[in-house]
């Protein structure tokens, strides 16, 4: 057994892993209308500046997937740890944008995220494991 075999993956890792396998199904067709939003990480008070007046937005999800799809103009995805919980920003960005007709959903692993994506984007009822 490896060291960290039972050590939970942060959110950083499941989101890696749900790009990974979102652009390996898809590919050239929708692969690049997934994109991560760079809200998040540690940085200077400078560099926060620059990024708030460039437009960073405080509770912005993860992850948008600019695919309309089932009366949605959109797929903004929320990636947390399996005990991971909303910021208020969040809970305020999710309500904003369920009000113009997009999708929010939180997820907390690559089977759910799998789930979500196979869903919306293929119509696909997936049975949880």
């Amino acid at each position: 057994m490896k060291k960290d075999e039972h050590k939970p993956q942060t959110e950083s890792q499941i989101q890696k892993d749900c790009v990974k396998w979102f652009r390996n199904r898809y590919g050239d067709e929708i692969g690049n209308l997934l994109f991560a939003v760079g809200n998040g990480g540690a940085r200077n008070v400078w560099t926060a500046k620059i990024m708030k007046d460039e437009g960073v937005t405080a509770g912005v999800s993860d992850l948008i997937l600019l695919l309309p799809r089932h009366g949605y103009a959109s797929l903004c995805m929320e990636c947390k740890k399996p005990d991971g919980t909303q910021s208020q920003s969040q809970k305020e960005w999710e309500k904003l944008v369920t009000k113009y007709k997009n999708k929010y959903v939180i997820f907390h692993s690559l089977p759910e995220f799998q789930k979500i994506i196979m869903e919306y984007v293929e119509d696909k009822i997936v049975e949880p494991n």
